[in-house]
């Protein structure tokens, strides 16, 4: 395989140089913290006066983690260290209720942004030949704004399509020859129904690969989508925090995610301890940003559940990977006393071939206990006057299931496109309990 770089001097740079240039940006990002009134006040508690205090990159572990409260708590300016005068975008968190989680941007940091970016969807393979649909929202939202300045600093032909509307997705497709989409996994599956439904042929569209992220989905569902829709489909990673898409992504190899350790140090710890987890060993990702100067964040705790690979990539690339995102340390479901994650029930359920793309786990109280259920849609082939193989299938979820997650859930089946769709992230999860519980 014939690898490409966008910036192969870094990309391959060995360990060593990487770790020196590594420490030399965290200094810079230290010297930027102490400008903001939250860094400035925690670091000098500990000792940090200047960026001349950091000697060597142990001393990232002297910092205390930053978390999302502490955004939150810090809103609106708490952690902008240049003038605001030199600011040029924000982005927020969706949420519509509470206080977002804010992050700045200058200039240069749009254009770093940019650049990693461009890194990201050159490592697949794409060049300024592609056509470049972007399915994702726009707005505070990270994602959409993210890929399109990454995809137009590579030069490909840039649409920005926002999220939903399948019919003129597809219309758009085949008017300017789409060669490559970014999307949520669920929203590309979404995509593959409406096809049907909508007799939009295969053949008549020109896609060759697929960016997917925004949300956690596992291996069987990307192989799902690319034998749905006969493309290549690519590992995204990234969080508004850590400027938003284009902290990883996988190479041509698709074997893991690669972090950019010149962009960013990343940590993976027992989110319970916040002890360092064995080399290889699944933990919390904590995240420091050394590519932006008008929101400087150490520490940041992601609530993102993964690991480091420990082999080298056949691509070459000295940076180290991330095994894709199991799921958060604050998603985990408790129930009846037993640790429950999403992930465990889609990798189960996606990876049967009478399952349909869309499904929707619910948790309810039922007297003392908690009751657990799954809704899956079915392939219209199953759904016929003969009931016994939707028996059958119902008893093989049920049982697949509580081999992997110990608890016998509730099965209901459902027609195909019948669940509810998000054009955003897909809410997978409704749990119902109520809270006081």
């Amino acid at each position: 395989m014939d690898f490409q770089y966008w910036a192969v001097q870094i990309e391959k740079m060995p360990r060593s140089e990487l770790e020196t240039l590594q420490l030399q940006k965290l200094k810079a990002q230290v010297d930027l913290a102490l400008r903001t009134p939250f860094y400035k006040e925690r670091l000098t508690k500990i000792g940090i006066k200047s960026k001349d205090d950091i000697k060597t990159l142990d001393d990232l572990n002297r910092i205390p983690f930053t978390s999302k409260n502490d955004l939150r708590d810090g809103f609106p300016y708490g952690f902008l260290a240049i003038p605001k005068e030199e600011v040029v975008r924000l982005h927020a968190s969706s949420g519509t209720t509470g206080t977002p989680t804010t992050i700045y941007f200058s200039r240069d940091d749009i254009k770093r942004w940019a650049d990693y970016m461009a890194r990201c969807i050159y490592s697949t393979g794409c060049d300024k030949n592609d056509v470049f649909q972007n399915m994702i929202t726009y707005g505070l939202f990270t994602g959409g704004l993210g890929f399109h300045q990454g995809g137009e600093e590579v030069g490909m032909l840039v649409i920005p399509a926002g999220a939903g509307n399948t019919a003129r997705q597809f219309k758009m497709m085949q008017d300017y020859g789409t060669t490559v989409l970014h999307a949520t996994p669920s929203f590309l599956l979404h995509l593959e129904t409406k096809m049907r439904e909508a007799g939009v042929s295969r053949e008549s569209l020109s896609i060759k690969r697929a960016f997917a992220g925004a949300e956690p989905y596992s291996e069987d569902t990307r192989l799902r989508i690319e034998a749905l829709l006969k493309v290549d489909v690519y590992n995204s990673y990234g969080l508004s925090e850590m400027n938003g898409p284009g902290v990883a992504f996988e190479c041509q190899c698709k074997d893991g995610l690669h972090i950019w350790e010149d962009g960013y140090i990343a940590e993976i710890v027992d989110p319970n301890t916040l002890q360092p987890v064995k080399e290889g060993e699944i933990g919390e990702l904590v995240l420091t940003i050394l590519c932006r100067e008008a929101t400087p964040l150490l520490r940041y705790r992601t609530r993102d559940l993964t690991s480091f690979y420990t082999e080298p990539c056949k691509c070459g690339r000295t940076h180290r990977r991330l095994h894709r995102i199991t799921g958060r340390s604050d998603d985990m479901l408790i129930i009846n006393g037993v640790n429950v994650f999403p992930s465990q029930i889609e990798e189960v359920i996606m990876g049967m071939k009478e399952v349909g793309n869309n499904y929707l786990i619910i948790v309810e109280k039922d007297g003392a206990l908690d009751k657990l259920t799954v809704k899956t849609e079915v392939i219209s082939d199953i759904f016929m006057d003969d009931t016994r193989p939707l028996n059958a299938l119902k008893e093989k979820i049920k049982e697949t299931l509580q081999a992997s997650i110990s608890i016998s859930p509730k099965v209901e089946l459902h027609e195909s496109g019948s669940l509810p769709i998000s054009e955003g992230k897909a809410v997978r999860v409704q749990d119902k309990r109520p809270k006081d519980v």
